[in-house]
């Protein structure tokens, strides 16, 4: 392989495919640290003065300040929400790809990237599923290979990914596959907790603790003794929390409100997010202690858009899970086409859809109308030709967004980057139930 602007890419071979991935150097040209060489062989390559892969002196970067993914495509660079940017060619970049020999600049730092032509080679698991997972795609199937190596330690371990693509999934594949599998696994969406409650969650309370606090109730901490606990969406954490549960993480000790006495808790800890928790870090929402602390080893899930050739035996798996028949003609070759912001959440929302109304041939369907959905009626003016397709673009994207987030108010508006107020009007308009809420404090 000498084309310079791949990053990663995958080998066929008779005996099994492999993953490839380039090999890269970092030189910094001028600020504090200039000089500073180091060549990496990694996916991901994170520059920032804290715990970074290259890990600069100079006061004026941010502690997680950029990352570089090498990607089949190309070499992705994407600001971490740092405070004082990152610059290529003078121009501030929040996400781009760059060419060999780019310059960039973070802080008073200037970084020389160069592409090798050496790479190395990165193993993937010969199978075709894990736990609740499907993959055929080389990605996930390093994905699997991964979580297949962490089950066998004791990390602490942070999944990352959009939602729908199968963090719980991934937490269950790495607790069934540890010595802890005969324990508990445990779950708590942080997300879903009222702020005031989240510490009771995880430490559980004394009685007479605090009003109606009548008896005493353990943690999710305790609970899952001997066990996994999985911190799901871990980024919605209140800051106030945050020092507690670094503490807990460290010393694997808790102690329950009201009480001052310590109870071990001998637990693995696996958190995921849908957050970008560098950035959260950057702008003082997530603390950086607890970060690193959890962040001991990463797994990035992919979304359903980078691994197409994943669609179709998703399709068939999932359509033996939900039962009731197959999906109509056309669907798969409709699925394979779509950008899927929901991912798998949402591709199962849509077999639903389909197995139920292929039972009715006088129903539309969408996957039957081609290569677009597209619907133009050049019988109205212009204005009310566009109006029509915005209105029904809207409809299908909250009643979509809605079903991807299992009618998460939150989630739903912070996956499309609106307010609440915003998505309640979306779904009165769209007739969907809970529309009439706009008022709503939830």
């Amino acid at each position: 392989m000498t084309d310079l602007e791949t990053g990663t890419w995958v080998k066929r071979r008779a005996e099994g495919d492999s993953l490839h991935v380039r090999t890269c150097r970092l030189e910094v040209v001028s600020g504090p640290d200039r000089g500073l060489v180091k060549v990496f062989r990694s996916p991901s390559i994170v520059i920032g003065r804290a715990n970074a892969d290259l890990k600069l002196t100079d006061r004026r970067a941010s502690a997680l300040h950029a990352e570089i993914r090498l990607e089949p495509t190309g070499y992705r660079l994407r600001d971490l929400g740092s405070t004082n940017g990152t610059h290529v060619a003078g121009m501030r970049v929040i996400e781009g790809f760059l060419v060999a020999n780019t310059t960039i600049a973070v802080g008073d730092t200037t970084i020389r990237f160069e592409p090798l032509a050496e790479s190395v080679e990165l193993p993937i698991s010969g199978a075709r599923r894990l736990g609740g997972f499907v993959g055929e795609s080389p990605a996930m199937r390093r994905v699997f290979e991964v979580l297949q190596r962490l089950a066998a330690t004791d990390a602490t371990v942070l999944l990352s990914g959009e939602t729908g693509t199968g963090k719980e999934l991934a937490a269950q594949a790495i607790h069934h596959g540890s010595a802890r599998s005969p324990g508990p696994f445990i779950i708590l969406d942080c997300g879903a907790i009222p702020t005031q409650l989240v510490e009771d969650q995880l430490f559980g309370h004394e009685a007479g603790a605090f009003t109606n606090a009548i008896s005493a109730r353990p943690g999710v901490f305790e609970a899952a003794h001997g066990g996994t606990l999985f911190l799901d969406e871990i980024g919605e954490l209140p800051l106030d929390v945050q020092p507690k549960l670094l503490r807990a993480v460290e010393t694997r000790q808790i102690r329950r409100i009201g009480s001052v006495t310590p109870i071990s808790c001998d637990v693995r800890l696996v958190a995921a997010t849908n957050r970008d928790l560098a950035a959260q870090v950057n702008s003082d929402a997530f603390r950086a202690d607890l970060y690193f602390r959890i962040a001991v080893a990463r797994v990035h899930l992919p979304p359903l858009r980078e691994r197409r050739e994943d669609i179709a035996p998703l399709i068939e798996h999932l359509v033996e899970r939900i039962g009731g028949g197959p999906v109509p003609p056309g669907f798969v070759e409709w699925a394979e086409r779509q950008p899927w912001p929901g991912n798998v959440r949402e591709l199962r929302g849509s077999i639903e859809q389909a197995i139920t109304l292929s039972k009715f041939p006088d129903i539309e369907r969408q996957w039957s109308n081609g290569p677009s959905s597209l619907d133009v009626d050049v019988s109205v003016p212009f204005k009310e030709a566009k109006r029509k397709i915005v209105d029904e673009l809207e409809r299908r994207y909250i009643t979509e967004l809605i079903d991807a987030h299992d009618g998460n108010i939150s989630a739903a508006a912070r996956a499309a980057d609106v307010d609440r107020m915003t998505i309640y009007k979306m779904m009165n308009r769209a007739g969907l139930r809970g529309g009439s809420k706009a008022g709503s404090s939830e």
